[in-house]
This record gives C-alpha cells, structure tokens and sequence, in this order.
C-alpha cells in the first residue's frame, strides 16, 4: 500500500511539473500556429534575404492570422512590427562609456522612476565565475542605476557553465557585484535564478516585472545580444498583454560594447526562441 501511495504520488509530480512547463507556452490554435510558423520564416528571409516585395509578403501572412484569432494577430503584429525595427531598419544600439549615453537614454523616454527596470541578462559562468563580458554588463547596468537612482535592477541568469559545483548563478553574482562594486542598495535589485535561454529570462523576469508593477523596462545585454533580447522582450510583452491586460513599455536599450565580438546567427536564434515560446514546434 505504501509503495502504490508513493508511486500515485511521484505520477503527481510529474504531471504538475508537465503542466508547468506546458504553461510556459502561449497556446493557439493549430491553424494559427501554422500561420504564426510561416510568417517567422519570412520575417527571418527578410533578414537574411531581402527581396523588394518581403513587406507585402508580411502583410499577408499578417491578414491570415487576422482572420483565424484576434488575439492571435495582435501579437504576431507585434512581433512583426519590432522585427522589422530592430531588424529590417537602422537600430542605433546605446553603448554604455560611450559619451553621451545617458543622455541618449533619457531621450528614448527612460524614467527615473521605480516603475521602470533596467533588465539585466546574464552571461554564460566559466568555472563558476565571473566572464569579462558579464562584469562588463554589470558596469553597463551600474552605470544605468546610478544616472536614475530609482529606478530598479532585475539579473536574471541561472547555474550555467560547466565546473559549477558549488551551483553559482548568474543573477546571484551579477548581485553581488553590483552591490560590492557599484553601491548599488540591494534592496534596489530583484534575481532571478533559473533562466538557462534568452528566452526564459523573459519568462522569468517578467514575472517579477508583474510583481513589482513594472510600467517600462531597458534591456541592458551585450552590444550583439540587444536585438535578439528586443525581440523575444517583446514578444512576452504582447504575450502578457493579452493574457493579462499587463504589458510594460520597452523603452531604449544599453549595451555592453563587446569590441567588435559579433553573435553568429544570432537572428536565427531569435526567430527560433519565437517558435519555441509559441509552440510553433508541435504538430
């Protein structure tokens, strides 16, 4: 009787841990999921590709899933649109040392309030430690934190890297360092510590941006990481908003300058992280 009681109970488990994971995925119908597949790939070809007719193409692919579900084609409107502005147009990435930067970031429409958040995204540990290019995010935060001094920090990075035994995270040392080596008050920053993708510090920050009553947020990544972020920030933005009624403004950005390092693919990565929060995978 025992055993039957234990096994009923890890079945349990197990079926609250998949419907979990599920949860972490808007759904929609097959036919838009279909629809939402082939306007990703175009979107994609837009970039890699450009043909003179690719903005009718969008368009179309747009009024299909207009006519399947509203909600649908509001957020593949949104994600078409900030495609298209941080992909298919001129993007001017902010670089944080560089002169002016500040500036710059007030002029995008950044608040010195505690209803925006600067987001900070981590960067895969070595050994457990720190990377150069994580503590060059963090000083591009700090930087951030201090010309708006109240507004908050969200790190979002979970226990990456190999040789990690003692399990640090990315947002738990991205914390530290900016308290130990900016001042930054630590009741200013909010960690989350289980992000492994881009696209789950989006799934996961956003739960706190929720909780804190976020009205906008900066994502502050690496200068070849700040579309990518864009694009799938936005995409949980849009998410949210039909979902919720909750959906914080992306405003600006502030980059890391990583000296001409340059992230391979990164657009596919993009369009796939898209899919995947989507469901666009299942049949």
């Amino acid at each position: 009787m025992r055993r039957k009681t234990i096994v009923l109970i890890v079945g349990l488990l197990l079926c609250m841990l998949a419907c979990a994971a599920q949860s972490e995925e808007y759904w929609m119908p097959k036919r838009s999921r279909e629809a939402f597949r082939i306007l990703v790939d175009h979107l994609l070809e837009a970039r890699e590709q450009p043909e003179p007719d690719d903005g009718e193409q969008i368009r179309r692919d747009l009024e299909v899933l207009r006519g399947i579900r509203e909600s649908d084609y509001a957020i593949a409107l949104s994600v078409a649109a900030h495609w298209e502005k941080v992909y298919l147009r001129p993007y001017e990435l902010i670089l944080a040392g560089k002169e002016g930067a500040v500036e710059q970031l007030w002029q995008a429409g950044v608040r010195n309030s505690r209803r925006h958040a600067f987001v900070v995204l981590g960067y895969a540990l070595r050994a457990g430690e720190m990377t150069d290019e994580l503590k060059g995010r963090c000083r591009a935060a700090a930087a951030a934190a201090q010309a708006f001094p109240e507004t908050i920090l969200v790190c979002s990075g979970g226990a990456t890297g190999g040789n990690n035994p003692k399990k640090h995270t990315e947002a738990g040392m991205m914390r530290e360092y900016l308290i130990t080596q900016f001042g930054i008050a630590p009741e200013r920053i909010y960690i989350d510590e289980q992000a492994m993708t881009t696209a789950e510090n989006a799934v996961y920050t956003f739960r706190i941006l929720k909780e804190q009553q976020a009205e906008s947020l900066t994502l502050v990544t690496s200068d070849y990481h700040q579309r990518w972020g864009q694009v799938v920030y936005n995409l949980m933005a849009a998410i949210y908003g039909q979902e919720y009624g909750y959906c914080p403004e992306i405003v600006g950005n502030f980059c890391y300058k990583t000296n001409g390092k340059r992230g391979q693919g990164e657009a596919r990565s993009a369009a796939a992280q898209v899919k995947s929060m989507l469901g666009l995978n299942r049949k």
